[in-house]
């Protein structure tokens, strides 16, 4: 009986391992210890691992990754590496299991997607490892998740590049009485483009836009487009920092008053309310600013419900 047990053993683990994978590994919000018990288990069986270091980042470092993972060949793949060398990420998962590191949720960034469906057209099989995201954890504000809609990125402007392509979905969603999660800007190894001039490959140091940063830029919007999406001293918003975190950071208040607060240290996203259900209000007292000027827009007030038409109600009747 042992023996037929051995041979069965061995039989279903080749059988399991006949086919390589591409695993896109989501590791949560905040250190090493947020990866699930699944991702660790392929991330240490893995022939590769690659860190995505560019949509997103942890508060640790690669080192301390590689420390909880027990090995240490992490390759970093920053936005050049992913952007134009991807296929050195998913090839090798033809001939043997890789491991593709995303900060958050894998599927919550195109530039993953991206990655999912070109690994597939070359003939890799990808399985996705899920976990917590940005996109989830807002939630712990108390704003209900089911009340959101599109959400946005906001870009830093600089002098020549000031795009507001994120003022329609903005005021599409509060047009429909829905919350936006607007996810703030990240720039890590962005070149010098005036050293390169010269001849020097420099990288300018990273920067993570602030929702004090997002703030202004939303209220130049608003003064830009005029479309009454939001009123940057009356429409109640939500900042948050470092969610899923020991310290992250919660305030409401409006775009004014937001952006002369200090959320500490990054990652920042915000929050522009649509329609606030009272159970909602009461969940945003805590981080309500004292004294804040925001006004309420009720159920109703933005996205008014149409009444059953006369018809539909002689319908009913008939029905009935």
């Amino acid at each position: 009986n042992s023996s037929f047990s051995l041979l069965l053993f061995l039989h279903s683990n080749r059988f399991h391992h006949s086919t390589m994978v591409l695993y896109i590994i989501g590791l949560g919000l905040h250190d090493e210890k947020d990866v699930t018990v699944r991702g660790l288990e392929l991330i240490k069986s893995s022939s590769k691992v690659f860190l995505e270091a560019y949509t997103s980042i942890l508060s640790i470092g690669k080192e301390r990754l590689e420390a909880f993972y027990g090995r240490d060949d992490i390759v970093v793949a920053d936005r050049d590496f992913v952007e134009c060398h991807a296929e050195e990420i998913y090839l090798p998962a033809k001939e043997s299991d890789v491991a593709f590191l995303v900060v958050g949720d894998p599927v919550c960034a195109t530039t993953h997607s991206d990655i999912i469906i070109r690994a597939r057209e070359a003939g890799a099989v990808v399985e996705v490892v899920h976990n917590a995201s940005a996109m989830g954890a807002v939630g712990c504000c108390g704003l209900q998740l089911y009340n959101f809609g599109q959400t946005v990125s906001i870009p830093y402007f600089d002098e020549n590049w000031r795009p507001t392509s994120f003022y329609p979905k903005i005021k599409y969603n509060r047009r429909g009485g829905l919350h936006t999660l607007c996810l703030l800007d990240i720039k890590v190894k962005e070149p010098d483009f005036e050293a390169m001039k010269r001849g020097k490959i420099v990288y300018l140091p990273p920067r993570f836009m602030t929702v004090n940063e997002a703030s202004d830029q939303l209220i130049e919007a608003e003064e830009a487009r005029a479309g009454g999406a939001y009123i940057p001293n009356k429409t109640l918003c939500v900042g948050l920092a470092r969610l899923g975190q020991p310290d992250q950071c919660i305030i409401a208040g409006t775009l004014e008053e937001l952006k002369e607060k200090d959320f500490g240290a990054p990652l920042h996203c915000l929050i522009i309310c649509g329609e606030v259900h009272d159970m909602e209000l009461e969940a945003l007292k805590p981080y309500l600013i004292d004294n804040s000027k925001f006004e309420v827009d009720v159920e109703g007030s933005l996205f008014p419900r149409d009444e059953p038409s006369s018809k539909a109600a002689d319908d009913d009747d008939v029905d009935a």
